[in-house]
């Protein structure tokens, strides 16, 4: 039996949570770092944006997830109400999908009306193949928050520790650009594992956007101070 990957909706939810947990917290404890040498502001101020983040970032996942739902319900409904008042042109319409794939004409007309008489298989039918659309899990609103959220908070904390260890936010900034900058290569290797992506460029281009937002951040914050 051939083996697919089909947890893609996980794995970019906990994508998008995590590298914005790492790279958001980061650029911020830099620039704070660029303008006080107080590693309990750069901590306060951290914790504040990763549980301010994270709900942001939580609840749009939930939104978006809402949002995949009640889309999907109702282009489902309106396709029950074309199979049952516009019968015939749903009848062409799909004649025309099986047409892509090289049946013949025959056949077409043979499997359309067949299929025509299960509505319910016909409406999954169609809300593949012609909108291009598969039912989301029911739970897919909450189950995206959660992981974004939590992804986001576990990525946030790592930049961050190196503060809790050191006694300034120069000593803390350069622990925490080794250690934030091997988690982003850890992660770009994942990222690029999970998804099929070369796993060098997934890598580097992970590892150089974090980079760059620290980098802007920190000269920002030197700059203005």
């Amino acid at each position: 039996m051939e083996e697919h990957f089909e947890s893609s909706e996980k794995v970019r939810d906990f994508v998008i949570g995590m590298s914005d947990g790492l790279t958001v917290p980061f650029a911020l404890a830099a620039g704070l770092s660029g303008a006080v040498d107080s590693t309990a502001i750069v901590i306060t101020a951290g914790l504040a944006e990763i549980a301010a983040g994270s709900i942001a970032m939580g609840l749009g996942g939930y939104l978006a997830g809402r949002t995949e739902i009640e889309h999907y319900d109702s282009e489902e409904k309106r396709e029950y109400d074309e199979v049952v008042h516009k019968h015939e042109i749903e009848i062409q319409e799909t004649k025309e999908i099986f047409a892509e794939y090289g049946i013949s004409d025959n056949l077409q007309e043979k499997v359309a009306r067949e299929m025509a008489q299960n509505p319910k298989k016909w409406v999954d039918f169609m809300m593949r193949f012609e909108l291009g659309l598969e039912r989301p899990h029911k739970h897919r609103a909450l189950q995206s928050a959660s992981i974004i959220g939590i992804s986001y908070v576990i990525g946030g904390l790592i930049p961050l520790s190196a503060y809790f260890f050191t006694e300034s936010s120069s000593e803390g900034l350069i622990y925490s650009s080794i250690i934030t900058l091997l988690c982003l290569i850890v992660f770009g290797l994942v990222k690029s594992k999970l998804t099929g992506q070369p796993l060098f460029k997934g890598a580097l281009r992970v590892t150089i956007v974090g980079a760059a937002a620290a980098a802007a951040a920190f000269t920002i914050a030197k700059a203005i101070t």
